[in-house]
């Protein structure tokens, strides 16, 4: 899942992302405001207030990060509880929508190696076999052996796990569109170009 404390702390210990990550802020910021020449101001948030407060406190700290790492986290848990909303509603927690999704992307016939989906979602090889162990059980995946090469094990999703994750997904898009409700489609993209560019050294 989207997990924002890591950009936070790579900015803090390494400056050249840093350099990265204030440019971009400045790059938001100036975006912000050519997006609100055609509209009002916008209110005041939390946000806001926090920053006033640590700039009347800590004048010596530059706390331009925190207009946009404040509210990425705040979105964060809008987005936590959104996807929680959308798991549970069809029966899957967190890690079974990863694993399932993941083996949906994959496309016809939905099948992938273990180590394959450990690198996808970023787990280890015990925790990957346990939660496989687990999704069999519950009759979301089974386990196959390769056609050309039956030494090789492939994790396939069944017609169940794939109503489910199609579900969820379904879901899940229809509660982020909500939280995007206050941007046009030129808004969303450059705000997810400009994410893109702070997330890319993180995952090369």
């Amino acid at each position: 899942m989207l997990e924002f404390s890591v950009i936070t702390g790579a900015i803090t210990e390494n400056s050249s992302t840093r350099v990265l990550g204030l440019r971009v802020v400045a790059d938001i910021s100036m975006s912000s405001n050519l997006g609100c020449m055609d509209r009002p101001s916008a209110a005041q948030d939390e946000v806001d207030r926090i920053v006033a407060a640590w700039q009347r406190e800590r004048g010596d700290l530059d706390v331009a990060p925190l207009r946009v790492f404040s509210r990425i986290s705040r979105l964060s848990r809008h987005l936590d509880l959104a996807r929680r909303a959308a798991f549970t509603e069809h029966g899957l927690e967190a890690w079974e929508f990863d694993v399932l999704s993941a083996l949906r992307r994959a496309g016809e016939p939905y099948e992938l190696t273990p180590g394959t989906l450990l690198t996808q979602t970023l787990v280890s090889s015990g925790t990957m076999t346990n939660r496989i162990d687990r999704l069999v059980t519950h009759g979301l995946v089974v386990r196959a052996a390769a056609p050309n090469d039956r030494r090789v094990v492939l994790v396939r999703l069944t017609e169940s796990g794939r109503e489910a994750v199609d579900a969820a997904m379904s879901d899940l898009l229809r509660s982020e569109a909500t939280l995007l409700d206050a941007l046009d489609e030129e808004e969303r993209e450059v705000l997810a170009n400009l994410l893109r560019t702070l997330l890319r050294p993180f995952e090369e």
